[in-house]
């Protein structure tokens, strides 16, 4: 499960990066490219097994009947600890638009990690 997630993870990241709006936000936090890519790879392996983890544990406590909205509602849970603890520092750094960025990485952190929650979901 953690590899399938982390797998939606990275797939979601590459088609991402392609737009013309994650060129700019990676121009703007000075992000380059290739090493991006490979740390959405572990992040995503990362993230999937944490969700796995988390799905395994504490099933019957999450209180839905479907594994795929179990693992989405984890994942909306790892996003909010993401934006606190990466979004907002990196916003800081930069100068001009912080919100906008704020916004824009938020955006594409959600994607990345609902994607993540559906293949785990899924998978499960």
């Amino acid at each position: 499960m953690a590899a399938g997630g982390g797998a939606a993870f990275w797939v979601a990241n590459l088609a991402i990066s392609r737009t013309r709006i994650a060129a700019e936000y990676r121009a703007a936090l000075s992000i380059s490219y290739w090493p991006m890519i490979g740390a959405s790879l572990a992040g995503g392996l990362l993230i999937g097994l944490l969700v796995s983890y988390g799905l395994l544990r504490f099933y019957d406590r999450i209180p839905t009947a479907s594994p795929v909205t179990k693992a989405v509602i984890l994942c909306v849970l790892v996003l909010i600890m993401a934006t606190v603890a990466l979004g907002l520092p990196a916003t800081r750094a930069t100068s001009g638009d912080a919100w906008r960025y704020f916004l824009i990485g938020t955006l594409i952190n959600l994607i990345r990690i609902l994607a993540l929650g559906v293949a785990v979901g899924w998978l499960y």
